[in-house]
């Protein structure tokens, strides 16, 4: 068999160089947030401030861990075209460093026994490990289609229970190298929510019309049992800190389980007028500038990404 070498200058799929240009351009590296400056802010917080802090962040680790391991490398046997591997190696590549990230910011917060006693939870969490096994059943055993529908569910709704509360910590002007990488992981991911989406739209179409009927009905009931986990996680990692957080954390995935249907050609499934209203703070940890302006990933490649070496709340306004 001759190997043929891989041609830039023909075009399969503009979207492929697009989505090359901007994840290559937004490179990024833990090491280069000073996480540990935040140390000031997290000495003021409350022991269970901390502790639901140190879950949420060890969640996104063991979340992020599945994804750089598993997630991205078995979405390249079903690329639709060879320039889509390049795209999905850069994703794995920052799948790794969002995995490390997490485990950064823990050591620049905390004492080792806190640290060992994080990981032991994230590893046991019962709510946590079904959304890992969940998930990667999917990407062991699943097609193609619903590979990619577990993947945009993991990254663009799942995450985002986790994403809340730096995010509301920042709002009120604390801990901000931590939210800066939440919000450097922020841009990433809704950069492969978005060309996930697009490429999962494109087989979706092929699809007859019987066929397409059946795998909505699949998509719905995984949607409706990760929902439901993801919930009773909320319930029980952030009732520490009071009932209106949880309903603002479960407000704030209902809208991201939105865009994620959005991303793959779906209408919203929760209704706009009832979840319109994120948490200002939240909005405000997003940017300082206004709470108007979506950062979350949105369907099609006319989104706006910042330039990587300067960061500022431009840099998530999509």
């Amino acid at each position: 068999m001759t190997y043929h070498t891989i041609n830039w200058n023909i075009i399969e799929d503009e979207f492929d160089e697009y989505v090359w240009d901007k994840a290559t351009a937004q490179f990024w590296l833990d090491t280069r947030v000073p996480v540990s400056h935040d140390l000031g802010d997290w000495r003021q917080l409350s022991e269970k401030e901390k502790a639901v802090i140190n879950k949420v962040v060890g969640g996104l680790a063991l979340l992020d861990t599945l994804q750089s391991e598993e997630g991205v490398n078995v979405m390249r046997v079903d690329a639709r075209t060879r320039k889509e591997i390049g795209v999905i190696n850069d994703f794995l590549m920052m799948e790794s460093i969002h995995a490390k990230s997490y485990g950064t910011i823990l050591i620049s917060l905390n004492d080792q026994q806190t640290i060992d006693d994080t990981y032991q939870w994230m590893n046991n969490d019962p709510r946590m490990q079904y959304k890992v096994k969940r998930i990667n059943e999917i990407y062991q055993n699943g097609n193609n289609l619903q590979k990619k529908v577990a993947s945009v569910f993991l990254e663009g709704i799942l995450y985002y229970s986790n994403f809340f509360t730096p995010l509301w910590y920042r709002g009120q002007n604390q801990l901000a190298n931590l939210s800066e990488i939440i919000k450097l992981v922020i841009r990433d991911e809704s950069v492969h929510g978005t060309y996930l989406g697009y490429k999962f739209q494109k087989a979706f179409q092929e699809l007859p019309s019987a066929q397409q009927q059946t795998f909505r009905k699949w998509m719905d009931n995984l949607l409706a049992d990760l929902l439901d986990n993801e919930f009773k996680f909320t319930d029980q990692v952030y009732a520490p800190l009071g009932e209106t957080f949880v309903a603002d954390v479960k407000q704030f995935v209902k809208y991201n389980a939105n865009k994620a249907m959005n991303n793959m050609g779906f209408d919203a499934i929760f209704d706009h007028a009832a979840i319109e209203d994120i948490n200002p703070i939240v909005m405000n940890g997003i940017s300082t500038e206004t709470a108007n302006h979506d950062f979350f990933s949105q369907v099609g490649a006319g989104y706006l990404m910042g330039e990587a070496e300067t960061m500022t709340d431009q840099d998530y306004n999509f």
